[in-house]
């Protein structure tokens, strides 16, 4: 409730003890009482308690927990938002800025979600604990539908809980000891998780930095592929296509040029792949579709942005039998202990709706989700093409990539916010190359994102 409500809210029963009090008042107001003198007066046990030093243990923190920055991006967005809303609790707030699904899940997936739950509660249908690695149905769906005459097997098919706690526990696989790149921009998560684990130095506020990492340049004047001649070696190369944040989609040529610049080098790419049915045809779906990539590649990947599956939480992770650590040790094997010891296995629920995403009714249903999302992300494209902005992505990812030239992208994320109750993300949040762009989410009802593109036209006409 607003102040202005309070206010002008009337007077109920339970306020009849004020009224009675204001009716003595009334009757008394020709009594004279002695003045008072009034002092501050010093809470002198609160003050001590105050100023006593808290218990601490004798643990020391994390010292790399230390050099991450701020918050990570997208809750520092959400605080943000919240913040706004305190300042206007009557506004209609859009968000376009975390790249969270806001069409309900199709009903042939829910539907066999609803049915394994119903069979827990039944003696035949109950099960428990279930293989770290996924249910053998799934694994079998997974690398038929995504990776048919691909080389990659069931067994290479590991199932979790999404993409991003893969690309975490993967982190833990590599240690503290590789040297890593990245994209930039990219996903906060590669560069977090490297810090988190010691992979890196201290952060550098001139360049925006962190010390040890190699920061993979991609811009419009490169058409988002780093300039794989001017990149320096490191052990493990992260690279998603199609790309959050800039909605970049590399070809094939560009990722044989990725591929083999990683056998040179002896390094081992992690491929996010987690946009891949957004891409166009014609254009690669998985890094195994380049040869020699099984030698040298993992590939994350998830439900979340193809079936709404942020909250249900379902993903998978492909580690071929070929890729070997320098000692000729498998990947899979120390991916499978990390997996086997820090994790029990994705929620038979969203596993028994995974495999109905990949039924051919389930398929298409999907389908017809990423279409509304790319729909939204062509309505947000003409918008801001029409008002004279340089604008990137939309066509193989649910982002739009928008350029603001010389302005920090947290001010002109303030400035949307602020003049159109609009949430968007700033660039700078994925990496130093990213300043001075906002990225536009599309995962929007339809009606909100007619709003919002609404409300652009009338900030920047």
């Amino acid at each position: 409730m607003s102040l202005t409500q309070h206010l002008s809210t009337p007077i109920s029963s339970s306020s009849s003890a004020f009224v009675a009090h204001s009716n003595f008042i009334s009757r008394t107001k020709n009594v004279s009482l002695p003045a008072k003198r009034f002092s501050i007066c010093k809470c002198v046990a609160a003050a001590s308690q105050e100023a006593q030093t808290a218990y601490k243990t004798t643990v020391s923190r994390n010292a790399n927990m230390a050099k991450l920055q701020a918050g990570y991006l997208f809750p520092e967005i959400s605080r943000r938002r919240a913040a706004h809303l305190l300042k206007y609790p009557d506004a209609q707030v859009i968000s376009l800025g975390i790249g969270d699904t806001t069409e309900p899940i199709p009903e042939v997936i829910t539907s066999a979600m609803e049915k394994r739950s119903r069979a827990l509660s039944t003696l035949e249908g109950y099960s428990g604990y279930g293989a770290e690695q996924g249910e053998k149905a799934l694994r079998a769906a997974i690398a038929s539908t995504f990776y048919r005459n691909l080389g990659i097997e069931e067994d290479d098919i590991f199932v979790s809980d999404g993409a991003k706690c893969d690309l975490s526990r993967l982190q833990v696989v590599f240690g503290a000891d590789v040297t890593i790149a990245v994209q930039d921009p990219s996903y906060p998560v590669y560069v977090d998780s490297g810090v988190i684990m010691g992979q890196t130095g201290l952060f550098q506020k001139n360049d925006q930095k962190f010390v040890g990492i190699e920061y993979m340049k991609c811009t419009p004047e490169n058409g988002f592929f780093p300039d794989l001649s001017s990149v320096s070696r490191t052990d493990i190369i992260f690279f998603c296509s199609p790309n959050n944040p800039t909605g970049a989609a590399a070809t094939r040529e560009q990722l044989t040029q990725l591929v083999n610049f990683a056998k040179d080098n002896g390094s081992i790419i992690v491929y996010d792949s987690a946009y891949a049915m957004y891409a166009s045809e014609g254009l690669p779906h998985s890094i195994f579709e380049i040869p020699g990539a099984k030698e040298v590649a993992i590939e994350t990947s998830s439900f979340s942005k193809y079936a709404g599956f942020t909250g249900v939480r379902l993903g998978w992770t492909a580690v071929p039998k070929q890729l070997l650590f320098s000692d000729g040790f498998p990947v899979a094997k120390d991916f499978n202990r990390i997996v086997c010891t820090c994790f029990n296995g994705a929620s038979n629920i969203a596993q028994a709706g995974g495999l109905a995403c990949l039924s051919p009714e389930g398929l298409k249903a999907m389908h017809e989700v990423i279409d509304f999302y790319k729909g939204n992300t062509n309505i947000i494209v003409e918008t801001f093409n029409s008002l004279g902005f340089n604008v990137y992505g939309g066509e193989n990812a649910p982002y739009v990539w928008v350029h603001f030239p010389d302005r920090s992208s947290w001010d002109v994320f303030s400035e949307i916010l602020e003049k159109t109750h609009v949430v968007t993300t700033p660039g700078s949040g994925f990496g130093p190359a990213g300043e001075g762009f906002i990225r536009v989410s599309a995962f929007g009802h339809r009606s909100n994102v007619l709003e919002a593109c609404k409300r652009f036209k009338q900030l920047y006409k």
